[in-house]
């Protein structure tokens, strides 16, 4: 028997990448699958069906049950027959992994209107149209399971305002889901994945790396990861990034998922390899107070010397 026996869960973006390391990660523990995916590029353009029906095809080779879905997470309309699919299909809903993502980077000051936009609608209007149309369904039950993905990007990242928005949005999303379903058995977490996709590290994007002087901060990629890609060669690099594989993060996702994970609710996860980690949520760290309103004055002569004592730019 598997954890998710008698259970279906949707899971958007499916075809490849993470969302493809879940699906089958859900099917071989009992679940029955909507594999849903648009089968685009990574910028979001085109559409092929083969992506999905891929994962369906492995998954019943298995034994498990799956179906394909290609609508896009970007449209209401879309997003609302992602969800129908599962009840036409299995007759219920218990798990939705909102996962679909394209990018567009450019630098701020070059970012077309539509390159802001389109990442917007796949990434945050995506998250928001699919859960709102599961939660109809889990509300009227009372149960069910919704985990989003957002990205370290959501912290900041160099050519990535559109993205970066979009991701750390997801999170705001997730805390007001939380507290919005948790009367009605439902959880609302989050993940900030590192792992080796097509859509986070491309040859374009490892060749972007390796022309760097530095990767992060301290010369790394990722928090523990510690691979200095400008100094490795192709082979090396590949070998590095076959341990953040996909499939090392499905288990992180499928746990969040199961009864057992009914008391996390509106936190955010980081994982990356064998690494997981539980982010701490925001808090004021530094006060300044006075009775009264501030003059620009006193904030000029007290604000360095307190709250931004020791900041730098960056």
């Amino acid at each position: 028997m598997g954890v998710f026996d008698g259970k279906v869960a949707v899971i958007t973006g499916s075809g490849r990448g993470l969302g493809r390391a879940e699906a089958l990660l859900f099917a071989s523990e009992g679940a029955q699958v909507v594999v849903n995916d648009l089968g685009g590029g990574t910028d979001g353009s085109g559409g092929n069906k083969s992506p999905a029906d891929e994962v369906v095809a492995e998954i019943t080779k298995a034994g498990g049950k799956a179906v394909a879905n290609y609508d896009s997470v970007a449209t209401w309309d879309g997003a609302d027959k992602i969800i129908r699919t599962a009840l036409d299909s299995f007759g219920r809903i218990d798990i939705l992994i909102n996962n679909a993502g394209i990018l567009r980077d450019r630098m701020v000051f070059n970012m077309t209107e539509d390159e802001w936009d389109i990442v917007q609608k796949v990434h945050l209007y995506g998250h928001f149209y699919c859960t709102r149309h599961a939660c109809e369904y889990f509300r009227k039950q009372r149960s069910g399971r919704i985990i989003n993905t957002s990205s370290q990007s959501g912290l900041g990242n160099l050519g990535q305002a559109n993205y970066s928005a979009a991701k750390e949005g997801i999170v705001g999303l997730t805390r007001t889901v939380a507290m919005d379903m948790a009367k009605y058995g439902v959880t609302v977490n989050c993940i900030r994945p590192l792992a080796s996709t097509r859509l986070l590290f491309s040859p374009g994007l490892i060749e972007g790396f390796k022309r760097k002087a530095e990767v992060a901060a301290d010369g790394s990629l990722g928090l523990n990861f510690g691979v200095q890609l400008n100094e490795m060669s192709n082979d090396q690099i590949s070998a590095a990034l076959d341990t953040i594989r996909p499939d090392y993060v499905a288990p992180l996702v499928a746990y969040l998922a199961t009864d057992a994970a009914g008391n996390i609710n509106g936190r955010t996860f980081y994982i990356s390899g064998g690494e997981i980690g539980l982010y701490s949520e925001p808090e004021i760290v530094s006060s300044i107070f006075k009775d009264g309103a501030w003059t620009v004055g006193e904030l000029t002569h007290l604000i360095p010397r307190s709250l931004a004592k020791g900041l730098t730019h960056s």
